[in-house]
């Protein structure tokens, strides 16, 4: 008995990890297409992969965070309110932008983009059924990605916010 029950939680570890599999290499695509979009600058395909109101959300709570630690900066945020995120979100998320993050994980101008299966491997399945990119194995998350319509998103940014700036 024990001999079947050790071979059905094989067959189940088995079936999660092809689903977890399956998964990474959907979003793979999507994740591929983001950092196409972002290496030639193509705005229209950056958007089609970016989730900017989950984004601007995000941005909004780190600047909250980051302005509450600092009694100076209180009430000017206060004061400025939403229009600082909104600016910020205009002017942050951009393909241009995101080429700096690109370029924290190795990817220049110059670098060849990783096949839809070398990123599906860059990818960690999160609890919540979104995926997160890592820059190396058992990393910490720094762009996470959701589903949406059938197409997968760039919905978060874990890293520091620092690594977001415009290159002129």
């Amino acid at each position: 008995m024990s001999r079947i029950r050790a071979l059905l939680f094989g067959l189940a570890a088995v079936a999660l990890s092809a689903c977890a599999t399956a998964q990474r290499l959907d979003a793979a695509g999507d994740v591929h297409a983001l950092l196409i979009s972002i290496r030639d600058n193509d705005q229209a395909a950056f958007e089609a992969h970016v989730d900017r109101p989950a984004l601007k959300q995000e941005l909004q709570a780190k600047l909250d965070q980051r302005l509450g630690k600092d009694e100076r900066l209180k009430g000017i945020a206060a004061l400025l309110g939403p229009s600082v995120i909104d600016f910020a979100g205009d002017t942050l998320l951009q393909p241009r932008v995101f080429r700096t993050v690109a370029e924290h994980y190795g990817y220049t101008a110059q670098t060849r983009i990783p096949s839809q299966v070398e990123l599906a491997a860059a990818l960690k399945p999160l609890p919540d059924g979104r995926v997160c990119a890592v820059s190396k194995k058992d990393g910490p998350c720094l762009l996470i990605f959701s589903k949406e319509q059938g197409v997968w998103k760039l919905s978060g940014f874990e890293g520091d916010m620092s690594m977001l700036r415009i290159k002129l």
